[in-house]
């Protein structure tokens, strides 16, 4: 049985972080700006291409019916409603356990503004960025993000006790949390690997599940 975990394809987060997003002094509320990145940040033109190259590559890796979870992100749903456009009623299904960290207050700040804003939060944000928590309600890597990866591995591993394909569409920071648990390495070397090349847009990182544990098998890297 095989578990597949997908980044979704670039968004216009993504291609416009820097001159879009992320403005100094930031324009809105730590609240807006977080349901701006759920509900409104949408697929690139480069994106939908990138959702319909896994429309032509994920049929040909899963070996069962295709049991589908989506982030509850608008690009994860978007990305996944291109790559697997006719899945049986009630699939994808939408949870939580996918999301992207929430960053709370300090979504969409940059650094300068990050860390005049909690400079007791900076130490942490530089050197230790996996047990970083987010000001204002939000996550940090090492506990709620990896809590929630635990559960859906969890959630993930039940499934596969009967023949199908698990497909999980969702984010970078989820997926390093996931790599972490399923691989059996600490957060920081997961780390360190993003920091020689981060996890790409429609990426796929393939697992089986042997014996009881999941065993990474390969990663399917996009073209475009």
């Amino acid at each position: 049985m095989m578990l597949l975990i997908v980044r979704h394809a670039e968004s216009v987060e993504n291609a416009d972080k820097y001159s879009g997003f992320y403005q100094d002094p930031r324009p809105y509320s730590g609240i807006a700006a977080h349901s701006i990145s759920r509900s409104i940040v949408g697929l690139t033109p480069r994106g939908f291409r990138q959702a319909q190259w896994l429309a032509e590559v994920l049929p040909g890796l899963m070996n069962h019916e295709p049991h589908v979870y989506t982030s509850t992100y608008r690009r994860a749903i978007d990305t996944a409603l291109i790559a697997l456009p006719e899945l049986p009623d009630g699939w994808p299904q939408q949870t939580a356990l996918l999301d992207e960290q929430h960053y709370g207050d300090a979504t969409y700040m940059t650094k300068r503004e990050l860390f005049d804003t909690y400079p007791d939060l900076a130490e942490d944000r530089r050197q230790r960025k996996h047990i970083w928590t987010a000001p204002g309600g939000g996550e940090s890597l090492a506990e709620a993000v990896s809590k929630r990866a635990a559960e859906f591995a969890a959630l993930a591993h039940s499934e596969l006790q009967t023949p199908c394909t698990v497909v999980a569409f969702t984010h970078q920071t989820a997926a390093v949390a996931l790599r972490s648990l399923l691989e059996d390495r600490a957060l920081p070397e997961i780390l360190a690997d993003e920091r020689k090349g981060k996890m790409r847009n429609a990426a796929i990182l393939h697992y089986d599940l042997r014996d009881g544990r999941f065993v990474r098998t390969g990663t399917t890297i996009p073209p475009i």
